[in-house]
């Protein structure tokens, strides 16, 4: 990664003061033998030396406070994407006028070191630096791609640790061109010469600097000149500033009272570990008819290869499947469709829907397509769940003996029986681990885990860890629309992503918040994935607002996360006419549906979801969970953000910059004005920038300040690209 100059106010104002001099001195002039050397004495303070700091507690020589992202004090790692850009920052100061610098170093998981990265001072007065970097490279690979093995190396624990130090050299020329000007005969200037001698000769002796030898000898030859008292005093002091030294202070400075803070560890996860676009559906609808009678043929794996192809048509990246285990036909509730029994518990298929060989198949087919499986994993048993036979203590037990049936969130009982944590733990999790080995075998590489939030954190701490050492390409999805805390820790347990409560989240005031929460630091940790809809979540938004609600919430949605996703029928507005928060269809967890899909073409949403899709797989700004900003509106019925990725991490060398507007008001035209900070985003601020609409393909020119009018029968949204 190329270092970055980093030029201060101060280093300018030097430049300036010393360009005569500079012009009739770029290269180091020959010293003849009849010449003197001065004998002053070096003038000014002496340079800050390290000091060593063994224990957390000790401040070394250069004070580093507040380095970040931290959560619960650098016990838990930060997560980040392989080659996903990502931001660091610190409070790094020195006592008195002295000039700081700070570095961002990042190591491999083998301790290498990848990249120093200059660090850029974003606020004076709070002391504090940022930097981006990016661990490893990015690559479209997929668990089943030949190289993904090799690339495996790359993932794990990098650490990332700040580095303070003084900049005596900028330091020593803001000085010395003081008194030079001031009075170039005089000994205090003869003494600032004498001193930038000496900084050169130091500089080049240093092993921090990184010198070549060539380097080397351009410090101590500009130095040894510099005591030539026949040379006028101005030309010394242009001579310690040629453009040799000033690119050796840009790629190689010397680094006095170095300090560096405590490594910060960053867990580099594989390839659309956080940027995914998930389709939910149900084996048992797809290719599902209904004869002249009214009764119904449920689908199978084989039929459900249609969901796999209507996926992939639309753009989705992950292929998500409810629980496939069998279920018990006899139990009068017909919701342990999603629950392992008898007939063969959490390792098998249901026979009514395939064999493990159609499984397979299944995700091959799948595979070929260029999609992944996910698979859902409730740890729920009937009362005929091999585990009751073979491990009761697994389970809860009344004082008479007979089991304890779980409670829903009502307190009314489920038709299964609540697991024992308590009475053997290790048990538990060893079983599940080898269940998620026989589906991650069959072809699985992701699992939405059911409600985690009813078993202890560290079950699923100990499970997720013991998985993802021996299958670092499995992610998991957590499932829990549970309390803020909980949500966290199960994030910090090893959760790849989570469900959110973005279907909650629909006032303008509400997304701002939530977008910047989840686009924010927390980004780090807790990978939120934002689903319009799924089969047991249906908002008011979604129910009131018809197509144009059902085309806002896609757009944020998409847009909003790096990771989004929705359940199948939302292209069919099937969720439209509801009572209660249930489909007035039913759940289809319980009930097979038979879709005519060719209905599709009168909403216009898969044609949107298609769009949405490509916008995201064509431009990074939407790959990250750490390059969102909420642009302020006038009109509370319009929220706006941007994304953007900055020009070194994108493939052709321009930053991608997205500006996404989306009127929330599903039943009338809305206008405000959008500010762009352009400063902040590095738009051009003297001029108009050209912009075009992803969705319609409409340019505009934009500025500061920009009016916009959407009108649901139209355009809910813009999706704007900034033109290079």
């Amino acid at each position: 990664m190329a270092a970055m100059r980093e030029t201060t106010g101060a280093e300018e104002r030097t430049q300036d003061q010393s360009t005569t001099a500079t012009r009739t001195a770029r290269k180091p002039r020959a010293t003849a033998r009849t010449r003197t050397k001065t004998s002053a004495k070096a003038s000014g303070a002496m340079p800050p030396t390290a000091i060593a700091a063994k224990e957390p507690n000790l401040f070394g020589r250069i004070t580093i406070l507040d380095v970040r992202p931290d959560a619960q004090d650098a016990v838990f790692p930060a997560r980040v994407e392989l080659g996903e850009p990502f931001t660091v920052s610190a409070q790094v100061f020195l006592e008195g006028r002295a000039t700081v610098r700070a570095t961002a170093v990042l190591k491999n998981p083998r301790g290498r070191v990848m990249a120093r990265v200059p660090m850029t001072q974003t606020n004076t007065g709070l002391d504090t630096w940022t930097a981006m970097l990016q661990a490893g490279s990015p690559t479209d690979l997929t668990p089943w791609d030949e190289g993904f093995a090799d690339m495996l190396g790359q993932l794990g624990n990098w650490k990332v640790a700040i580095e303070g130090w003084a900049d005596t050299y900028t330091d020593w020329v803001l000085d010395a061109t003081a008194r030079v000007n001031a009075d170039a005969a005089s000994a205090d200037a003869e003494g600032a010469i004498v001193r930038g001698s000496e900084i050169l000769t130091r500089w080049a002796a240093t092993r921090d600097a990184g010198l070549d030898a060539a380097q080397r000898k351009v410090l101590r030859e500009t130095a040894k000149q510099m005591l030539d008292a026949t040379i006028p005093t101005a030309e010394r002091l242009a001579i310690a500033q040629i453009d040799e030294i000033a690119a050796l202070h840009t790629t190689n400075p010397l680094r006095d009272g170095l300090t560096a803070s405590r490594d910060r560890v960053f867990h580099v996860e594989r390839p659309k570990s956080s940027f995914s676009a998930w389709y939910q559906f149900f084996p048992r609808s797809e290719g599902a008819a209904v004869n002249e009678r009214g009764e119904m043929t449920p689908g199978t794996l084989r039929t459900a290869v249609s969901g796999l192809e209507r996926a992939k048509s639309e753009g989705f990246t992950i292929a998500y499947l409810p629980a496939v285990f069998p279920v018990d036909h006899s139990a009068p509730d017909a919701r342990l469709f999603a629950v392992g029994t008898a007939a063969g518990g959490h390792d098998t298929v249901d026979p009514e829907l395939g064999s493990m060989d159609d499984f397979r198949a299944f995700c091959a087919r799948a595979h070929e397509l260029g999609l992944e499986v996910a698979l859902g994993l409730p740890l729920r048993c009937a009362p005929t769940h091999p585990w009751v036979a073979a491990h009761p203590e697994w389970f809860r037990r009344n004082a008479d003996g007979s089991f304890v049936y779980a409670l829903d969130e009502h307190g009314d009982p489920e038709p299964f029986y609540e697991l024992d944590f308590d009475n053997d733990l290790t048990g538990i999790e060893r079983e599940v681990e080898r269940i998620i080995d026989v589906w991650i075998e069959a072809g699985v590489t992701a699992f939405q885990i059911d409600e985690p939030q009813t078993e202890p954190v560290r079950f699923w701490q100990d499970v997720l860890a013991a998985v993802t050492k021996k299958h670092p390409e499995v992610l998991f999805l957590a499932e829990a629309f549970s309390r803020p805390a909980l949500v966290r820790a199960l994030a910090y347990a090893g959760f790849t992503q989570n469900h959110s409560y973005f279907p909650w989240r629909n006032t303008k005031e509400e997304l701002e918040a939530f977008l910047t929460e989840t686009n924010g630091e927390g980004g780090f940790y807790q990978h939120n994935t934002f689903w319009p809809a799924t089969p047991d979540v249906l908002s008011d938004y979604l129910r009131n607002n018809g197509v144009a609600g059902h085309a806002v919430r896609a757009v944020l949605a998409a847009m909003g996360s790096p990771s989004w996703g929705i359940y199948n029928g939302y292209e069919l507005m099937e969720n439209n006419v509801i009572a209660d928060g249930a489909s007035a269809l039913g759940n289809e967890r319980t009930k097979v549906r038979a879709r005519d899909w060719s209905g599709a073409v009168e909403y216009g949403i898969a044609e949107l979801l298609t769009s949405l899709n490509r916008i995201r797989a064509e431009h990074p700004a939407t790959r990250s969970y750490h390059t969102l900003t909420v642009l302020p509106s006038a009109n509370p019925a319009i929220v706006a953000f941007a994304r953007q990725t900055p020009a070194q991490y994108t493939a052709d060398g321009k930053p991608d910059t997205l500006l996404i507007v989306v009127n929330l008001d599903c039943y009338h035209e809305q206008q405000s004005s959008i500010h762009v900070d352009l400063n902040a985003l590095g738009l051009p601020a003297d001029r108009t920038y050209r912009v075009r609409d992803l969705l319609t393909d409409r340019t505009f020119d934009w500025s500061w300040d920009n009016f916009v009018s959407l009108a649901p029968w139209a355009d809910v949204a813009h999706i704007l690209s900034v033109e290079y």
